[in-house]
């Protein structure tokens, strides 16, 4: 039985894989389908622990397989939640960010100095420093340029930090940070071309 268990770890070893070199600095991503290898890895290596007496194994096994279903269906870990405070601090390490603060319990809203930092890519730097914090999943950055000259610099950048842009978690409000309606701002641009 122990060789068994000894095989099962090698086999979920080689079916778990390491970020791409190219994807190395971005947030971790959820939404995407349980791997079918790792799963049924993850499943013969909880009933060889179990058969074995292994607890400890079989609860990591089981937490596991947890943590990849949530991950699964975007749900967000309340158990491990972000903490604000230390998040709202990491968040103002970023070069370029100037304020931070929540709006509530999963919008953080920060405001970048320069027009150009209004950027998707601000948003994964800031996710980035807040994964060791707990569950990003639970956490919706908006941007704002403190730069802004007219209503186009002046729009609210959004994302949760491991779904794409417009995607929420379960369960997750979208909440609607910007003073001005998206589609009122376009209409207003149809009817006057020239601002």
């Amino acid at each position: 039985m122990k060789l068994q268990l000894a095989w099962m770890l090698v086999l979920l070893a080689s079916c778990s894989q390491g970020p791409a070199p190219e994807t190395a600095q971005k947030p971790q991503q959820a939404g995407q389908a349980m791997n079918p290898a790792q799963t049924a890895a993850r499943i013969a290596i909880i009933r060889a622990a179990a058969a074995t007496g292994n607890q400890k194994l079989a609860k990591d096994q089981m937490d596991g397989l947890n943590n990849d279903y949530r991950k699964a269906v975007k749900l967000s870990d309340p158990t491990h939640a972000v903490d604000r405070e230390s998040a709202r601090q990491a968040a103002k390490k970023i070069p370029g960010v100037r304020s931070v603060v929540w709006l509530d319990h999963e919008n953080l809203f920060a405001i970048v100095d320069k027009n150009e930092l209004r950027t998707y890519e601000t948003i994964d730097a800031i996710c980035l420093q807040l994964e060791p914090l707990g569950d990003t999943l639970g956490v919706v950055v908006n941007l704002q340029s403190g730069a802004a000259r007219n209503g186009d610099e002046l729009e609210i950048l959004n994302r949760n930090c491991q779904l794409a842009p417009g995607e929420r978690a379960l369960l997750q409000k979208n909440r609607k940070v910007d003073v001005i309606d998206p589609e009122i701002r376009k209409l207003n641009k149809a009817n006057n071309p020239a601002n």
